[in-house]
């Protein structure tokens, strides 16, 4: 039998803290959402500013790096690439902005943002996720 660990609502605020503070030093009105391993919702919070689509948007970047177990960069990258028929994949989204949270070497869940440009959504996902050290 596998063990391993999961986020709980300490490490989630922890991150959506320190998510939030990155985003707010650069004045990005982003939504950040939180899911555990599986995508399923933990947490979102859309910043003030943010469209209200960012929500959506994050919460499926999440969604897609926990249940593909990589950044969502690696897609967008594959349809750049010119892999178009990857944008027909159920269930991933193929812009960058989410990461996974990884545990002793296990995803345990993951940070989706949305709200400015792709690189900078990724930039405060992983501020967030630092926060965990």
């Amino acid at each position: 039998m596998y063990t391993k660990a999961v986020l709980s609502q300490t490490e989630v605020s922890r991150i959506l803290a320190a998510a939030r503070a990155e985003a707010q030093q650069n004045q990005w009105a982003v939504a950040i959402a939180v899911v555990d391993d599986g995508g399923h919702p933990l947490a979102l919070e859309r910043l003030d500013g943010c469209a209200p689509i960012g929500a959506y948007i994050a919460t499926e970047k999440a969604r897609s790096a926990a249940i593909g177990r990589r950044e969502t960069k690696g897609y967008e990258d594959m349809v750049n690439g010119g892999r178009n028929a990857f944008l027909s994949a159920p269930l991933v989204t193929s812009l960058e902005g989410g990461v996974p949270v990884i545990v002793d070497g296990q995803v345990v869940g993951a940070v989706g943002v949305s709200g400015v440009k792709a690189d900078q959504d990724a930039q405060v996902a992983k501020a967030g996720i630092a926060a965990l050290g």
